[in-house]
């Protein structure tokens, strides 16, 4: 198996089609192609009332990469709400990722192709970081439509799990001021 600092090299280097991006896990560098265009409605969705209630410190990151250091994985979930400081901070000629620990908040929008990923391994990974809220928008979910919110992480376990049906409210943290509204996600 090739090292952390040698696949996070290849992953520097990689010469991939615009809109493609790229994640180590299991010491293996996974491409992913561009997501449909539901996927675009459904992070506009959440976008929107957090631009307007989080506080200033914090900010809303799309595919930024986030390294899981005990686990040595790098993701790029859909969006990260984390303290802007150390993104600020960062140099900014470097492609470093961010510690995942630093994450207030990952989501994850499945597609077909990486449904079962977001489900499980991602979903291991972010309670190792460990990652205080992961929220998984699951289009392709076998019981319909839902996005589940995982808290409360333990030992690399979620401890609590909220899971509403695409149409419902989902109580966020405090942080994020008052509840996500699913109505408008497309199915």
């Amino acid at each position: 198996m090739a090292t952390w600092e040698g696949l996070f090299q290849a992953w520097c280097e990689l010469d991939m089609p615009e809109g493609w991006r790229a994640e180590i896990d299991e010491g293996q560098i996974h491409m992913a192609p561009p997501p449909p265009r539901h996927h675009h409605v459904i992070l506009a969705e959440l976008q929107r009332p957090w631009c307007r209630s989080l506080p200033e410190e914090l900010g809303i990151y799309q595919t930024l990469g986030i390294h899981i250091a005990r686990l040595d994985k790098l993701y790029m979930p859909d969006l990260v709400v984390m303290p802007v400081a150390p993104i600020e901070a960062a140099d900014p000629h470097s492609n470093d990722p961010v510690d995942a620990a630093e994450a207030l908040l990952v989501v994850e929008i499945t597609s077909k192709s990486n449904a079962k990923d977001d489900r499980k391994k991602k979903l291991w990974g972010y309670a190792h970081a460990p990652v205080p809220a992961y929220l998984l928008i699951d289009r392709f979910d076998e019981h319909g439509p839902t996005s589940t919110l995982f808290t409360e992480p333990v030992d690399g376990v979620y401890s609590r799990t909220v899971r509403t049906p695409f149409g419902g409210e989902i109580k966020l943290p405090e942080t994020f001021g008052k509840p996500l509204d699913t109505s408008a996600f497309p199915h």
